[in-house]
């Protein structure tokens, strides 16, 4: 099950980017006493009681707006309304209710969503001023007064988010999700109605067409699987629109509750500094990915095209060498065979297990070919290994000392559990521990 998503709504000015950082426990979001000084959509993983889930500060109006309040505020609620689990209503206890409050009341009402309303700027709960009452007028639950700045009620307002998260929901927990992922006008849209074999997704040349995530489940020889067609991520830089903005949040949490990511780039274009930022979103999250180089037909062919094209993409994404690369064309259904054929192929070494035994005989002759590295003196020692986890594969290691397992050797002992048991497709995670030697000095005595 994904990690619920919370969007904290309401007018500019009213607190969201304190109460955000509040709830964060850092200071992510941008905070100024002026309207629309967020200015990108922040993101995070917050945390209550072993409860995870993510929150996004969804900003105010941008100060070049004509439009003072409706326009771009329906926009940031609707987008909000259907990204989240649960709304947060934040409105400003010092103001009072205003007509715009009424009216993100009125479609946050309609969504049958948990909303909590949340009276912020009040600094004593026990002296509530006068127009405090005027809030139930939104008919929306009951306001709860809090000061984001103070910290006073946050904690109580954690306990009824926790509370309000769907309980028990799964979203198809034996499916594959795969997130089709890449910037925009890449083909991801035409890649879902090509291996759905119907139009499910509208198609467009227009950059940006698909704005939020659409998920499309399906069967292939007997197993589940969720396609989901991700919006395209934009450069900052490109990034003009609040909902362009809200998609790239969607795009990202998309990556994060899959199995596998189809990485399209244009195969016309080549690969971009984009194509290699949306990669390192997807390989810091350890999902298995497959690079889908699209539009294969508009490129002019000679004799070692396909061959030379591969070593350049190596070479560029270094940094996972793992991934499978395939060519295909989306509009023209061809090789298409291959990218289903793939995701089973890299789902299944995602889920592999490699035998401790033969997992530490392969460590032990690594370390004989290639001695570990040593530092005044000192050595590094691995005593034991084991995979003590899979979807990423986690691999944990009892060592002397930390600061000796240099990262070039960590990759070095990467690669030939890579020669030896494959994991094409899938980033593999190590962990390290030191294992504590007893000696007279650290032993207590009773």
């Amino acid at each position: 099950m994904s990690k619920p998503i919370v969007a904290v709504v309401g007018r500019p000015n009213v607190g969201k980017s304190t109460f955000f950082n509040r709830i964060v426990g850092r200071r992510v979001a941008i905070v100024e006493d002026t309207p629309g000084v967020t200015r990108d959509r922040i993101y995070a993983e917050a945390e209550w009681n072993g409860v995870y889930f993510d929150i996004i500060d969804t900003g105010g109006i941008e100060p070049d707006s004509k439009d003072v309040i409706l326009s771009q505020m329906r926009e940031q609620a609707q987008m909000a309304m259907d990204m989240a689990d649960v709304i947060l209503f934040l409105v400003d206890g010092k103001e009072g209710l205003t007509s715009a409050d009424e009216e993100v009341a009125d479609m946050l009402r309609r969504t049958g969503k948990k909303v909590i309303l949340l009276v912020n700027k009040i600094d004593s709960p026990s002296k509530l001023p006068d127009n405090f009452y005027d809030f139930y007028e939104l008919g929306i639950g009951t306001p709860i007064p809090i000061s984001a700045a103070n910290m006073t009620n946050l904690g109580d307002v954690l306990d009824d988010i926790v509370e309000a998260f769907p309980q028990g929901v799964s979203e198809d927990d034996d499916a594959v999700k795969v997130a089709i992922i890449g910037k925009p006008n890449v083909g991801k849209s035409s890649l879902v109605n090509a291996l759905l074999d119907e139009n499910r997704v509208i198609v467009s040349d227009i950059a940006g067409t698909t704005r939020d995530s659409i998920d499309s489940p399906f069967d292939y020889e007997g197993q589940r699987y969720i396609l989901i067609d991700t919006a395209g991520i934009r450069r900052k830089s490109k990034v003009n629109e609040d909902i362009e903005k809200f998609s790239v949040i969607r795009a990202v949490a998309s990556i994060e509750r899959c199995d596998v990511c189809l990485l399209m780039i244009d195969g016309a274009e080549g690969l971009t500094e984009q194509d290699k930022k949306i990669a390192g979103v997807a390989h810091e999250a350890g999902k298995g990915i497959i690079v889908v180089v699209n539009k294969w037909d508009l490129v002019e062919k000679e004799t070692n095209t396909m061959r030379d094209f591969t070593r350049k993409l190596q070479a560029e994404l270094l940094f996972m060498s793992y991934a499978p690369i395939i060519f295909i064309s989306a509009l023209k259904k061809q090789r298409l065979s291959e990218v289903m054929n793939k995701v089973v192929y890299v789902q299944e070494k995602r889920s592999m297990r490699v035998p401790t035994g033969q997992l530490n005989s392969l460590i032990s002759d690594a370390m004989l070919m290639n001695p570990p590295p040593s530092d005044k003196g000192k050595r590094l020692k691995i005593y034991y290994a084991a995979q003590i986890g899979e979807k990423p594969p986690l691999f944990s290691f009892s060592i002397n000392k930390r600061e000796l397992m240099h990262f070039s050797y960590a990759r070095y002992i990467e690669n030939r559990i890579r020669d030896a048991f494959g994991f094409e497709g899938t980033s593999i995670k190590f962990v390290f521990r030191e294992k504590v030697s007893i000696t007279r000095e650290n032993v207590t005595h009773r």
